[in-house]
């Protein structure tokens, strides 16, 4: 009986330590939403400038009308409200606590989203809230988090978003995420 109760708490305690599984940010986008960006003609994220400098003082802000209306979309998939997920990607650091650690930002999908043009659409940003803050010293390395995913339009002066996620975890992605 012993050696069964040790296998249970043993096995608990692997459990409540395991990451969730990885949720790809296609899986944020309702199926017209991703059915539009596939059929979509690839945009040229390299800004006016030719050198690829553009700094786009809009931040995350949509500016581009001449894009699909997908671009603009702040539709979500119902079914992942208030479920707990972990996501892949790159920080845009808006809130510091008094460490300097990074207590709010958002997550998109791909390194640079705030200085190439056109920013990712409001369903494929995230508002990241994570009180025990993380250093964010470089933006271009991507970054996990795992927490609570809520459905809650977010509109401020860099971005809107259309989720926002309670983070219970953040952490930098290592090599040995990627083998």
């Amino acid at each position: 009986m012993r050696r069964y109760l040790a296998l249970c708490l043993l096995l608990t305690s692997s459990l409540l330590h395991a990451e969730l599984v990885e949720t790809d940010w296609l899986e944020l986008l309702p199926a017209a939403d991703l059915a539009a960006m596939e059929q979509m003609a690839e945009i040229n994220h390299d800004g006016p400038e030719s050198d690829g400098t553009f700094t786009n003082k809009n931040g995350l802000k949509q500016q581009d009308k001449n894009l699909p209306a997908v671009m603009y979309s702040s539709n979500t998939v119902t079914a992942l409200n208030g479920t707990d997920l972990r996501i892949g990607g790159y920080p845009v650091p808006l809130e510091q606590d008094a460490e300097g650690n990074s207590t709010l930002f958002f997550l998109v999908p791909y390194p640079g989203a705030c200085i190439h043009v056109p920013p990712p659409p409001p369903n494929q940003i995230i508002l990241v809230r994570y009180p025990k803050g993380i250093a964010l010293e470089d933006i271009y390395n991507p970054i996990w988090v795992s927490g609570t995913l809520h459905i809650e339009p977010v509109n401020n002066d860099l971005a809107d978003a259309a989720y926002a996620l309670d983070a219970s975890n953040v952490r930098w992605v290592e090599e040995a995420d990627l083998d």
